[in-house]
Formats: C-alpha cells, structure tokens, sequence
C-alpha cells in the first residue's frame, strides 16, 4: 500500500495535556504494539517505493511517451482522490483493525498476481496502469483507517514522539526503496521489485492480525450513522471550518505543480539525462534524503519563518526553484541538487499542512476531515500530473518544467490570504453542555426538520458587537449539521434578536449536542455576554400534514 497512508497514521494531534508530558524523541518505540507495526510498515514501505519506481521505469521501457508515463502518477492517486471521503466514513464508522487486515491481505495477493505477469512479459502499458489502478483503490479506502488507529496504539502523552518516529521511518523508507530499486533491476531483472514489494506487506499482515484494539467507546445511545449521511457531515464540517478551508486552498496550489516532478522524473532520467534505472533511482532516493534532512530542519525552519504559514512559503518558494533547475538540468548532479531541494520542501510543506488539517478535527470527524484533505491532496496530484504529462507531450520537458515553476509561484501568491492557524490549538473535546431538550412526548428520531430558535435580548449599544460575535457561531451550526442558518430583529423591539437554524432531523439535533466542543462553549459565552439575559431556547419539528387535520 501507499506509504502516504501509513504515514498519516500517527499524524493525531496530541492534546495541550499530552505535550506538557510527552515523551522523549524515540518514547512511542517503547510501546510493543507501535513498535512492531512501525517496523513492518518501514519494510513495507520500503517496498512499496520499490514499486513505485519500478513502475515509471517499467512504462518508459513499455511506452516511453510522456503522456503515458505521467499517467502512472495519475493511476496512483486518482483513486485516492475518488475514494477518500466514503472511505474515510467507513473508517468513522467501522471495525478499523478489520478493514486494515482484510484491505492488507487483498494488497499482497494482488501484488503478487502483478509480479507473475511481469515475470512471465505479459504487461502492457494498459495491463500496468490497471494493476497500478486496482492497487491504489484498495490504498484509498484503507488511508483513513491508518490515520485514526495509533490514538488506540500508543497513549496520548507517546503522541508527540509517534509523529516523530513515524516521519523519520516513512524518509528512511523513501530513501532505501528507491537507491536499491535500480540495482536490483540490473542484477535481477524488472520483475524482482514487485515480487519484494508483494513480500513486504507479510509483517503488517502478521502485526494487524495479532493486535487487539481495546473496545470501541458507543456514541452514547445514538444509532451509527449511515454511510451517505456520514460522508454529507464530512463535506459539510470542511466547508464551515475556515481553518480546515485554508489548508486545503494551500494544498491544492502546492500539489497541484509539485506533481510535475514526480510526474516526470522517470523522463528525465532517461530522455534528458539519457541514464538508466540506476540513475532514476538515485534520483528518487536523493528526493527521500532531502525529505529526511528537511525533517530534522523543520523546527528551526518553523522558529525562523515565524510559523507554518512561513514554512509553506519557502516550501513553495524553494520547489518552483527545485522545478527550474529540473528543467536546466543536464547533468546529473545538477538534477541531484534538484531533488534534494525539491525533498526538503515537500517534507516542509506535507508535514506543516497534515498538522495544520490534524489539529482543527475532532474525533468524531477526524477519518472525515482527513479523508477531504486526502481527497484535495490526491486529486491535485491526479490533475497535476495529467497536465504535466500533457504539456511535456507538446512542449518538452524542459518547458513543461518552466511552467510548473511559474505556477507555483503565482499559487504562493494567490494563497497567502489564507492563513493557516498558528498558535495553541483549539480545545475540540465535546463540551457536553448543552441541556437536553423538553419534549411533551417521545420523539421519532426522524421526524423533521427540526428548527431551533434562541432568543436574546441585546442592547442598542452592544448591537454591532453581538452580530460580529454571533457570526463564527452560525458557521459552528452549519459545520455541526444546520443546513440554515438566520439572525432577525423584532421589527417592534429591535433589542429583540432571534437566532434560528434547520436540521434535517430529530436525530441529527441530538447528534448535534454531542458535536459541540468546549471551543465552541467559549464561542457562546462571548456571544452570551453581550445578551442582557440567559438566552432563551425553543425546539420546533415540523407538522405532518395529518396532525394539522386533527
């Protein structure tokens, strides 16, 4: 499977708590569990950027068109950009532990049905964009299971050294696969990559199947959501959170032109610097050293560029100058400093990005937010690297190259109004503040809509303020399952303020109550203070026609 999968799984954010006992660097190592997993997902890993590499050169031998090499980026992550959002409701809603064993197990076999095609020369440009295809689809609806798993592997106070561990595990992985990719195809033949690749996906298989995930905690009564329901509340919550929002707008200008060199490096390993797969290899393996050297780099870098919205923009600055010299190369060497500056930004801008989504989602929709930062991620991928191929097809790669560079600039431009959040992260656990509604009688869960109204009473003097205050709070109703949202004024008191929201049921309002976090309670009490009195809040469902008869 992908190692960007992997790589997100010990991306959860640690509570302020957490921090203030985290352990030391290499601490999560101590937890058997953890440990264990970590080492077979290096090895898998390893094979899997194995694959990777063995597929570009395997297409340019096949088919050396850049169109047709470039659609191998766009094979593996298509799929990831399809698939992210339902599969990241299943991992909210599923078995997580089962999903991974059984999305591992169909990974392996297929793998090795590959292997025996390529061993036997019966693959084809179309037979491995298909293999590719298939692969990644079973990468795609197991990413998010990964991301949301290692809160259940290590505690919250081992968070911190996990995030730390599993980046330098995924660079070492990046850097080993690729270096011994080209050396093992010259001396054992193309096939011998993905057979090695099928292999090392044995020890997570053996891992997932001997762990026992402590038993899941119930949503408190509720009935689970249905998949169609669970991906609408995804879409939704990153639509209404505006720090969400900004890291996917800094996603999609990065990802979009940074896809042209991993899009078309295998072209220019062999068109343009006329070397062989020991060549394109080294240039993989420089692009993981870079990514490992920007991971050691990356606190000073965020110390001396005032945060993460400074550490994107170097990160974007210094891949349009990776992209330029990608494009003057001609050489070598010149190359090699290209993608050791090119994985140095990458690592800057992917890890700053996943903390920034990480920190801004609440568990309860952790797998979903994620999956909507994935869909972002993969889909400019697919994008970039279609446009790419297409522009090095008609251009040359040299041109192609120049316009990435250009573009990334002018992205850099554009997002900078965006800001990422910086500073102590928000307090997202569920406040559980809210009273119960009063009901005459017992409620279908699905009788809707449901309008809530609450009423304040605002002096003429604090008017302003409270509309600026109430503001952030209708996009909190929305975010949390209001598909409206309005403010009025009592034409005949206008210190008379009603606001009022529309859910689509009974059910949805209750699951509501359990969505507010105590950054959200802060946000009321702002809001409260500017009030002469205790608001009033009211429940209304909606009349079924044969209640009106009666």
């Amino acid at each position: 499977m992908s190692d960007t999968a992997k790589a997100g799984s010990v991306a959860a954010p640690a509570t302020a708590a957490a921090q203030a006992t985290a352990l030391p660097a290499w601490g999560a190592l101590r937890y058997p569990v953890f440990r264990w997993l970590w080492i077979a997902t290096v090895v898998s890993n390893i094979g899997t950027w194995m694959y990777s590499a063995a597929s570009g050169w395997l297409m340019t031998s096949l088919n050396p068109s850049p169109l047709l090499v470039s659609l191998v980026q766009v094979a593996n992550s298509l799929p990831l950009f399809l698939l992210a959002l339902p599969a990241g409701a299943l991992a909210d809603l599923c078995d997580k532990r089962r999903l991974i064993l059984w999305l591992e197990i169909l990974t392996m076999l297929l793998s090795l049905v590959f292997a025996l095609l390529v061993s036997l020369h019966a693959v084809g440009p179309a037979t491995l964009l298909n293999f590719i295809f298939l692969l990644s689809i079973l990468t795609a609806l197991e990413t998010p299971a990964w991301q949301a798993i290692v809160p259940l592997l290590v505690p919250a106070p081992a968070l911190p050294s996990a995030i730390a561990v599993n980046s330098v595990g995924i660079n070492i992985s990046r850097v080993v696969g690729p270096a011994i990719t080209g050396v093992i195809i010259l001396g054992l033949g193309i096939a011998a990559p993905f057979w090695l690749d099928a292999i090392s996906n044995a020890g997570v298989i053996v891992v997932i199947m001997l762990w026992r995930p402590p038993a899941r905690a119930t949503a408190r009564g509720l009935p689970a959501e249905h998949l169609g329901a669970a991906m609408r509340a995804g879409v939704r919550y990153a639509r209404y959170n505006i720090p969400l929002r900004a890291t996917l707008i800094h996603a999609m200008g990065f990802f979009l032109f940074a896809s042209a060199y991993w899009a078309l490096l295998p072209l220019l390993a062999r068109s343009q610097l006329h070397g062989g797969p020991g060549l394109y290899g080294t240039l993989l393996a420089a692009i993981g050293a870079g990514a490992v050297g920007g991971a050691f780099l990356l606190p000073r870098a965020r110390a001396l560029s005032g945060g993460p919205n400074g550490v994107v923009a170097l990160g974007e600055a210094g891949t349009a100058a990776a992209l330029l010299l990608f494009a003057l190369a001609q050489q070598p060497w010149l190359a090699f400093i290209a993608c050791l500056l090119a994985g140095a930004c990458w690592i800057a801008v992917l890890a700053t990005l996943n903390v920034a989504a990480q920190t801004v989602l609440p568990d309860w929709v952790r797998g979903r937010g994620l999956a909507v930062y994935v869909t972002v991620f993969f889909g400019s991928l697919t994008v970039g690297s279609a446009i790419w191929g297409e522009a090095a097809e008609h251009l040359g790669l040299a041109p192609a190259h120049y316009l990435a560079a250009a573009g990334a600039l002018v992205a850099m431009v554009l997002a900078r109004r965006w800001r990422l959040r910086s500073g102590p992260a928000a307090d997202l656990t569920p406040s559980m503040h809210w009273p119960q509604p009063v009901v005459a009688a017992d409620v279908d869960k699905d009788a809707g809509p449901v309008l809530v109204t609450v009423e304040y009473q605002v002096a003429a003097e604090n008017r302003e303020a409270f509309i600026a205050a109430i503001g952030p709070l209708a996009r909190e109703r929305r975010r949390d399952g209001a598909y409206e949202w309005h403010l009025f004024q009592d034409s005949a008191n206008p210190e008379r303020m009603l606001e009022t929201w529309l859910l689509d049921s009974w059910l949805e309002h209750m699951r509501q109550h359990q969505r507010i976090t105590r950054a959200d309670r802060d946000l009321e009490a702002r809001v409260q203070q500017l009030a002469r009195e205790r608001p009033r809040i009211t429940h209304f469902i909606a009349a079924r026609p044969e209640d009106s008869a009666r």
